[in-house]
């Protein structure tokens, strides 16, 4: 069992998010849940399952180190006792480059367990072509009103 317990699916994204940017396997393998059904999907690749799939395609990415800031915008959150999803656009600033990359849209899937809340999918892709750009500040709250 991961040695890290994260009492919400917020604290779970948080730390995702942070080992992402921090190139972390450890602190990435502890957001994960450790059931061989979880899945990941990064832009333009193949769908991984299983642990070591996983693990190894982390592994993979953080080899250089850290040299990408990461920062969730306009996340919408479903989220029930056992399950919460979250929808993100992904703001991507790679250092030495001049410009942000365009934004990747992620979805985080989280699931509660004995061990607290651990990530159960990440399936993250680009936009379609023509799809406007994510704003940098989230747009503000929908009117609640049902009728």
């Amino acid at each position: 069992m991961s040695a890290k317990i994260f009492a919400t699916a917020q604290d779970a994204e948080n730390a995702f998010y942070e080992a992402l940017e921090r190139a972390d396997l450890e602190l990435m393998m502890a957001v994960w849940s450790e059931d061989e059904d979880i899945v990941c999907v990064h832009p333009g690749a193949p769908r991984l399952s299983g642990v070591e799939q996983v693990r190894e395609a982390w592994r993979g990415m953080f080899a250089g180190g850290p040299h990408m800031r990461i920062r969730p915008v306009q996340q919408l959150v479903i989220s029930g006792m056992m399950v919460a999803v979250h929808n993100v656009h992904e703001s991507i600033t790679v250092q030495g480059e001049a410009k942000p990359r365009p934004p990747v849209v992620a979805t985080n899937v989280y699931l509660r367990s004995a061990a607290g809340w651990r990530m159960v999918v990440h399936h993250a892709s680009l936009p379609a072509s023509g799809a406007p750009a994510a704003a940098a500040e989230p747009p503000p709250a929908p009117n609640q009103t049902l009728h």
